[in-house]
């Protein structure tokens, strides 16, 4: 099919929800038609509503319906779109879906396969960081013999993370603190990444305590140019996942910002690497930072680098994809003011984020100029357990990060989603936390934290008024409550 644009006629989007939704209005703007995906579970959702176009998938479950590559494939080409966008989770790092995306003579909106293999493995990813000079953190790959890796290990010194080679969001991933407990929890680790990511391939590392979670936005042409869009916070996590991330950091040296964004360069350029990538670091209390792996996709947390940077990165990969070389010099690339997201999902903190479910009976959104709420929601749906937990994204940007923090405060407060649990209230609590005003972060913010941040006991007479409280501001209930049924309305000023 021809185009009359000067990237694509149609890109179907290999995703759903939130995701889906935010490349949707990107395409939308360029002109670019959207062909969505979905499976019979979500056909009233909202992604499948704002696509040009939608194509059911089959699957035993949702999930196996979103990865099955070859059945997206097969979609794409029945509605003759030239390319296909991942987005982020599901297919967007399996270097064998871009290959047959590839084979199939369509565009894949992402890197190519070779750098998904080479940085998808973080064993392989690290080795090849240390050889172009980007600092990583001592460490020792686990073989057949468990007893020669644990003295290596141990020789490496306490406390040590184990992380799986294949893994992400935390899974195959411990603490080790002493001796004693480190085979045990190799032999864990190595259970669950075999389980999760069908690769059993484990190291051990130094532990950073009380570290600094850095990641650099960066872009490449495939020919070994690159950008960076600067760097996010993405500090405080809860089970190693991130929930808050703001761009910049806060409180970040420029001459330690530039060293961090230019080993970011330096690795992306001898990976000749193409289209979006995330150098992930950790930063240590002395300033000392160490690569920790390269996200090859688009992030959850993209929008905080928009807000600050005003580009648009899915824009930007379109055209990458396209064909197009990266026409933005790094020079042109500023940071304006500041900006913080919240992820929004559907668990229990103080149940230690068990995930919930329930049914979204109301939905009330904050709005303004310098307000991104990301969200696939519709009033009714169901929020079971097929999915990740994450049901939306709220951004906001300010002036300076003490402006940003307020907007995010009343943001949070105006945000109402009922009918299933959230971390809304908790996320408010940290946003207003001191130590995060002041900006002293670290991956165990959460942790450390812990007693302040639960939400307070309340006595049932307290309860009973917020509830009223609350459903005071919606008109249905109003009317129910207060309004005379037909026909008493109509009998005017009359009274028995």
């Amino acid at each position: 099919m021809a185009s009359d644009t000067p990237y694509f006629a149609k890109v179907l989007i290999a995703n759903r929800g939130e995701i889906a939704c935010r490349i949707m209005e990107t395409l939308r703007r360029l002109g670019i038609i959207s062909v969505a995906v979905y499976h019979a579970s979500e056909r009233r959702s909202r992604f499948v509503q704002m696509a040009d176009e939608a194509i059911e998938i089959f699957g035993d479950t949702p999930v196996s319906a979103y990865l099955d590559g070859a059945q997206i494939i097969q979609a794409a080409q029945t509605a003759e779109a030239q390319a296909i966008h991942p987005g982020y989770g599901f297919l967007s790092e399996n270097s064998g879906f871009a290959r047959h995306v590839i084979t199939a003579g369509l565009a894949f909106i992402g890197p190519t396969p070779d750098a998904i293999d080479l940085m998808g493995d973080k064993i392989r990813s690290r080795e090849f960081a240390r050889k172009h000079d980007v600092p990583i953190a001592p460490s020792v790959q686990a073989g057949d013999d468990l007893d020669h890796f644990v003295a290596a290990a141990c020789e490496i010194g306490f406390p040590l993370l184990i992380k799986a080679s294949a893994g992400g969001g935390g899974k195959g991933m411990s603490i080790v603190r002493n001796r004693e407990t480190l085979a045990s929890l190799a032999k864990t680790a190595m259970n669950e990444a075999q389980r999760y990511f069908a690769n059993s391939a484990i190291y051990a590392e130094r532990y950073i305590e009380r570290p600094r979670h850095i990641e650099v936005q960066v872009f490449g042409d495939g020919a070994g140019n690159a950008i960076h869009l600067y760097e996010r916070e993405c500090s405080i996590q809860r089970r190693f996942q991130k929930i808050v991330e703001e761009a910049p950091a806060a409180n970040l040296p420029e001459g330690l910002r530039q060293e961090i964004c230019a080993a970011a360069v330096r690795l992306t350029k001898a990976a000749k690497y193409l289209n979006a990538g995330t150098v992930e670091f950790i930063l240590a209390p002395d300033n000392t930072f160490y690569f920790l792996e390269m996200n090859t996709r688009l992030q959850v947390e993209h929008p905080v680098t928009e807000m600050v940077t005003g580009l648009d990165l899915v824009e930007l990969q379109i055209k990458i994809a396209a064909g197009q070389p990266i026409s933005i010099p790094q020079e042109a690339i500023v940071v304006n003011g500041s900006a913080i997201e919240c992820r929004i999902c559907a668990e229990v903190p103080e149940r230690d984020f068990m995930p919930a479910t329930g049914r979204l009976l109301k939905i009330n959104i904050p709005t303004g100029e310098a307000i991104r709420f990301e969200n696939g929601l519709l009033e009714g749906q169901d929020v079971t357990l097929n999915f990740d937990s994450m049901l939306a994204k709220l951004v906001v940007h300010g002036h300076d990060r003490t402006a940003a923090t307020a907007a995010m405060q009343q943001a949070l407060s105006k945000t109402v989603l009922l009918g299933v649990e959230t971390n809304i209230n908790y996320l408010a609590r940290i946003i207003a936390h001191p130590a995060f005003a002041k900006a002293r972060l670290h991956t165990d913010f959460i942790v450390e934290h812990k007693k302040s941040l639960d939400e307070p006991d309340h006595d049932a007479a307290t309860t009973a008024k917020v509830l009223l409280a609350a459903a005071l501001t919606f008109r249905e209930f109003r009317r129910l409550a207060f309004e005379a049924p037909d026909p008493y309305a109509a009998m005017g000023a009359w009274r028995n």
